[in-house]
């Protein structure tokens, strides 16, 4: 079930990628079309975990209590769930005028209405979700996904490409002025996400529904926390696309954010090797811990995920003049963002591994603190840096505040649950990271190929003594699937 779970979240995120290349292809830097998407899509992954309220950990923690009826707990979310997205929508709707004009977006209010049935219905199909994790069907769990990836992705296809090369409207009809409009990005998005609603109806109409409020109360006791966990966690991922509009006030403020957002995404190839990394290397370390003092094996895995998440940095600088063309040129200029995201997202990773010191001690509230003084950080920044430096200030907005995170959850980790961690190997390992890196910087031989192969050798140098220093053959011939390689 892992398996199925891990592989399909990975696949997953990787065919969402696709769109973007169809984007900053059909949709022109100068447009802004890009920055609209990278705008609303942020707002709607904070609006997302606000209107879930940690209700899907929740339905886990309660429906797998041996003194409550897990389907009474279903019914008692999905209410409770729905509700409050249905009030949200309606709130929406009410005042879309208001609402549409102080995002920008007065003269497009379908939209914002678009984005708020959208998030509300995604909130509302966490449950049943969580649902099919708990009856244990990763197989509908993992068919819906993908479903709703595919059918995204096809759509989007027929509108950004197919028709415009037949010269076609969406009826069909030759029209030789058919002109792309972004707002169908979140149209088709509307479509996909409710025709895959429309697939829930077994878990929605073969079920008793039931409405308990004094569980729902009890309930409600568990989640804030987990709410408040949420929205520092998105907020540090999504604040400086939502800012940036408001704070940065020049003309070209949706273009700015386009190519931010576009180099931003060339960025995250590393996020999906990371996550893979993860998938594959977590269960080997944590199975070999069964007899072994944890805290070493802790150490350990924090030691690998650093050397090879800087692998995975050194791989994208190296081969930067191939992944650049997952964007559209215009958006190039964006690139310069690319190590420092790549950077904040192996402190993000480093401060994820941290975090379980305090979920060991029942101390969660820790992460929210960490997490909420590493936002202030990166809004301290954005405020006070974007309106004269545009989006690097974003970039180092997000470096700041994950390293302000990263070193205070550290600090703090080890005087209430103290962990040697092998800080001289990660010190050799980071300094020698950072040295290669500053060599791929120049530009010896002039031309792509031969530059891309000096990077890749560079690259290559630190794989090779990282791992006979580290002696990692026998880790890796453990790895499944590429572990014959190293054998």
């Amino acid at each position: 079930d892992t398996a199925i779970y891990g592989v399909s979240s990975i696949f997953g995120r990787f065919l969402n990628y696709l769109l973007v290349p169809l984007y900053t292809a059909t949709l022109s830097a100068a447009s802004g079309g890009y920055g609209v998407i990278t705008n609303l899509y942020a707002w709607t992954a904070l609006l997302l975990v606000i209107l879930t309220y940690g209700m899907e950990t929740t339905f886990f923690r309660f429906a797998n209590k041996a003194d409550e009826d897990a389907e009474k707990v279903y019914s008692t979310t999905l209410v409770s769930v729905g509700a409050t997205a249905l009030m949200f929508v309606a709130a929406v709707v009410g005042f879309l005028p208001s609402i549409s004009s102080a995002l920008g977006y007065a003269g497009h209010q379908s939209w914002v209405v678009s984005m708020a049935i959208i998030v509300a219905l995604d909130a509302f199909q966490a449950i049943p979700f969580a649902y099919l994790r708990y009856k244990k069907q990763p197989i509908k769990f993992a068919g819906l996904k993908l479903a709703f990836i595919f059918i995204n992705i096809l759509l989007n296809l027929l509108y950004f490409l197919i028709l415009p090369a037949m010269k076609c409207n969406l009826f069909g009809i030759y029209d030789d002025h058919f002109t792309l409009n972004v707002g169908y990005v979140f149209y088709i998005n509307l479509v996909t996400t409710g025709a895959i609603t429309f697939l829930f109806w077994k878990e929605l109409l073969c079920i008793k529904w039931r409405f308990d409020w004094a569980l729902l109360k009890r309930m409600l006791g568990y989640s804030w926390p987990i709410l408040v966990l949420g929205i520092a966690g998105i907020l540090n991922q999504a604040a400086d696309k939502i800012l940036f509009p408001i704070i940065y006030e020049a003309a070209d403020q949706q273009k700015q954010l386009g190519i931010y957002g576009a180099a931003v995404k060339v960025a995250m190839i590393m996020a999906l090797i990371t996550q893979a990394f993860r998938y594959a290397y977590e269960p080997f370390v944590f199975g070999k811990s069964k007899d072994k003092d944890n805290k070493d094996t802790y150490a350990k895995a924090m030691k690998y995920f650093i050397m090879f998440t800087l692998f995975a940095f050194l791989a994208v600088i190296a081969g930067i003049d191939v992944l650049k063309h997952i964007i559209a040129p215009d958006y190039w200029e964006g690139l310069k963002v690319v190590p420092i995201v790549m950077a904040a997202e192996i402190m993000m990773g480093v401060y994820f591994n941290l975090s379980f010191w305090y979920k060991l001690i029942d101390k969660t509230i820790w992460g929210a603190v960490f997490s909420f003084v590493g936002c202030a950080v990166l809004f301290a920044i954005n405020f006070i840096f974007v309106p004269k430096y545009g989006y690097m200030a974003c970039a180092w907005g997000g470096f700041a505040g994950y390293g302000t995170a990263m070193v205070i959850s550290y600090f703090v980790g080890q005087k209430h649950y103290p962990i040697a961690y092998p800080m001289k190997d990660i010190g050799i390992c980071t300094g020698l990271a950072a040295v290669l890196f500053v060599a791929m910087l120049w530009h010896p031989f002039g031309t792509a190929v031969l530059d891309t192969v000096y990077r890749c050798v560079l690259m290559m140098v630190f794989f090779v003594v990282m791992f006979r220093r580290e002696h990692m053959g026998e880790m890796f011939q453990k790895l499944p699937v590429v572990g014959r390689f190293f054998r």
